[in-house]
């Protein structure tokens, strides 16, 4: 065969497979959000530089002590404590005496913005490590109009908790007026996961009427069931907004003190997503 022709069906050819290559259907690609029998209602996948997005996170501002005994003050808007980055939201503590407090941080959430009565909570985060530090990521009811309209009566979820002292245990817990951690009767589960502040893991809730269920990835580490007794067993029938924040101290996470040699501490989130129930 000419040389000529050679050449020119080589051309050919790979000018075929190139147009293959670059005409490949996005569609046709899994989409990472989806997961069968849910529907995706928010999220936020951090992919902007800056504070974080204000149409879906606020801010809750406090001086240290105002829950807890923690040590920390939270602060709005202030990029130190609060930031997105590379794709990921920052929430850093520091040691940095702003304002005269020796602790800075703060305390995320989607009140107002994003409120719902159940459905699939998924956040993927790498956590901090320390003694001292006490990252959460939770729920808290929009309205308190249940018995004295404070807490617990109107309910806590909690998708994730970590103290430091107690460094790769995860919580996932409920409180209400008859399952409250101050007098000892609140219902939990843990979970050990060693490397949660050296690599990224999905925290889960899947709340319906009847239970509430968290996980750690596809591992599921706590269940509650609705008892149908009323408001004081399950106040878990209304509106809650989430909440992503990190402490220092207080009476949970200084337990056993706060090791000032471990700043600035952060939790990182790659992202949040909620689901409803596909109908």
């Amino acid at each position: 065969m000419n040389c000529r022709v050679v050449l020119v069906l080589a051309f050919l050819i790979l000018s075929q497979t190139s147009c293959n290559s670059q005409t490949t259907d996005p569609v046709n690609e899994k989409d990472s959000t989806a997961i069968p029998g849910w529907s995706l209602v928010w999220s936020d996948e951090f992919n902007y530089t800056g504070l974080p997005d204000s149409k879906k996170w606020g801010y809750d501002v406090a001086n240290p002590g105002w829950v807890n005994n923690e040590a920390q003050a939270y602060h709005a808007s202030r990029l130190e404590n609060s930031r997105v980055e590379n794709g990921r939201l920052i929430i850093e503590a520091r040691m940095d005496n702003y304002n005269n407090h020796l602790y800075s941080s703060a305390r995320l959430v989607t009140k107002n913005r994003g409120d719902w009565t159940y459905g699939r909570f998924e956040i993927r985060a790498k956590l901090p490590s320390g003694r001292g530090t006490w990252p959460a990521i939770w729920m808290l009811p929009t309205i308190w109009n249940l018995g004295n309209g404070s807490w617990p009566d109107n309910g806590e979820i909690d998708i994730m908790e970590h103290v430091g002292y107690d460094q790769g245990v995860i919580h996932g817990s409920i409180h209400c007026n008859k399952y409250v951690w101050t007098n000892g009767t609140q219902k939990t589960g843990t979970m050990t996961v060693k490397d949660c502040s050296t690599a990224f893991h999905n925290y889960i809730l899947e709340w319906s009427a009847n239970e509430i269920k968290t996980y750690v990835d596809g591992t599921l580490f706590f269940v509650v069931n609705n008892e149908n007794k009323g408001w004081q067993y399950w106040p878990f029938f209304k509106d809650f907004h989430l909440i992503l924040n990190l402490a220092i101290g207080g009476s949970w996470g200084g337990n056993q003190g706060i090791d000032q040699n471990i700043f600035p501490q952060r939790m990182e989130v790659e992202y949040v997503r909620v689901y409803k129930k596909a109908e």
